[in-house]
């Protein structure tokens, strides 16, 4: 069973998963795919269906999709599909009498509603797509640093060019212009941790989420912010 995040590294990375090359291996090698889509459902594809339609392979090629729903769709809670073998397992193994954390309905009715309006509003899905390019143009040519996130990803992800020479250096030169930002243009981004858990060794850096509900100015004033200070705090850095 191989378990594949729709953006590698979880959302620390902003990469997006080739999943078309994963399956060839799959094919090839005979392994299952377990596919987690919560960082992909609800922003990548033309109607927002998550990595397998941004990658054009059909559903019924992967095992085993999940995903949370506390991302696009703004409610609680997961949801896990696959073949029909799988949706009994998961029928039996979830209901109340087994597993007393079973969803709440309303929580369910809540992701269906934000499901229809997706559906039915697909200009959202194009909205997210050209606020993404506008904060990465924005960012293109932001002194020290330098965008490593897929620029079709929703989660921009900003590195160091040059590294102080530590991971606790980088680290709190990263901190300092998020608190800069924060303090002084009122901009909220997030910099990235390493677990010692983590055996995939990504580099540290700057997060920033982009969303449909975003307007040019408030992309334009968090590219701008982010320039400045990064302008001050990395000088001779390049």
């Amino acid at each position: 069973m191989a378990h594949i995040s729709s953006t590698n590294g979880c959302p620390n990375s902003g990469q997006i998963a080739p999943l078309d090359e994963i399956i060839r291996l799959k094919e090839n090698y005979r392994f299952r795919i377990l596919l987690d889509e919560s960082n992909s459902m609800g922003v990548l594809g033309s109607s927002g269906r998550g990595l397998t339609e941004y990658c054009k392979v059909p559903v019924g090629k992967i095992d085993i999709i999940t995903a949370a729903m506390g991302h696009a769709l703004a409610t609680e809670g997961g949801v896990c599909t696959g073949s029909a073998r799988v949706i009994d397992h998961q029928r039996l193994s979830s209901s109340g009498y087994v597993f007393s954390a079973s969803l709440p309905p309303y929580l369910t009715s809540a992701a269906i509603t934000a499901i229809d309006i997706l559906e039915e509003n697909l200009d959202l899905i194009m909205k997210l797509k050209k606020n993404i390019g506008t904060l990465c143009r924005g960012l293109s040519d932001i002194q020290g640093l330098e965008i490593a996130s897929d620029l079709a990803s929703p989660i921009v992800f900003l590195r160091l060019k040059k590294s102080t020479g530590s991971l606790k250096g980088d680290l709190q030169v990263l901190e300092d212009i998020a608190q800069h930002v924060l303090k002084e243009d009122s901009v909220l981004v997030a910099t990235s941790r390493r677990s010692t858990l983590d055996k995939c060794k990504l580099p540290v850096g700057i997060r920033l989420f982009v969303s449909a509900a975003h307007t040019e100015d408030d992309l334009m004033k968090a590219g701008e912010s982010l320039k400045r200070v990064a302008a001050l705090a990395l000088n001779g850095h390049d």
